[in-house]
């Protein structure tokens, strides 16, 4: 009987995860090993990498570094000796209304999740690129984005831009990168119950507002993302490519 259902399998692969240190990077770099990858995770944090290797032990290199950092980033992955997936997630936000957004704010946006997340996609890509038969193993790109790059939402109007703005980079980046079989998608997740949320949803008026626009009802789980970005990252969605995974609870649907 033929096998229609594939099964998510990353054993083999070498997966880069920047922002691993907490939240859904953190929870996407065990969802992956549980399913065979080895981890290179990226962080600024030592002391939660060192949590991090302690507790998958084995398949797991940490490395810390900023990814603004662009000249350590460079050195970095290029002494890697593989890529197979890189899981492109760390980023920021500082919610303020487009009327009294600093110059900093937007400088630390900008720098961190467009300028940043581009280059980490570039050098990435250029190292999956060296291994010869990468049109015949494929490859894969995951953004983490936001369902704030669908849409708008009240103090987000920087943080909607770069991440409008990583919407359009994955889908340049699936259409430049299918010759090779490297797929690119993204996520847009709602609100999700990580440590940085935590303190937005401890405000009971900002917990009714997110609760009130999700139909599900619910706060995402970093389970929720996290299982997504492994699929993605998986041959089980060998033909998804240029595609954003809505991860919202119907957010965006009304």
């Amino acid at each position: 009987m033929t096998k229609f259902l594939k099964d998510i399998n990353l054993k083999g692969k070498i997966a880069v995860v920047t922002g691993a240190t907490k939240g859904i990077g953190r929870s996407t770099a065990i969802a992956m090993h549980q399913v065979g990858a080895t981890i290179v995770a990226f962080g600024r944090n030592k002391n939660d990498l060192s949590s991090l290797k302690k507790k998958l032990k084995i398949r797991i290199k940490c490395i810390e570094c900023d990814v603004t950092d662009y000249k350590k980033i460079s050195k970095i992955i290029k002494n890697l000796n593989r890529i197979d997936i890189l899981v492109n997630n760390a980023g920021t936000n500082l919610p303020e209304p487009f009327l009294k957004v600093k110059k900093s704010s937007l400088e630390t946006l900008l720098n961190v999740n467009t300028k940043g997340a581009f280059n980490i996609a570039k050098l990435c890509t250029d190292k999956m690129l060296k291994l010869k038969n990468r049109k015949k193993v494929g490859g894969a790109i995951i953004h983490t984005s936001s369902m704030f790059g669908l849409v708008g939402g009240p103090d987000r109007t920087v943080y909607s831009m770069t991440k409008f703005g990583i919407e359009g980079l994955t889908r340049g980046m699936a259409v430049d990168l299918a010759k090779y079989n490297i797929r690119v998608n993204s996520v847009c997740p709602t609100f999700v119950d990580t440590p940085r949320a935590k303190k937005y949803l401890s405000n009971k008026s900002f917990k009714k507002y997110a609760l009130s626009n999700i139909p599900l009802g619910r706060i995402a789980t970093e389970s929720d993302i996290a299982t997504a970005i492994t699929y993605l990252g998986s041959d089980a969605s060998s033909m998804i490519t240029g595609s954003s995974l809505i991860i919202d609870g119907g957010w965006t649907a009304k």
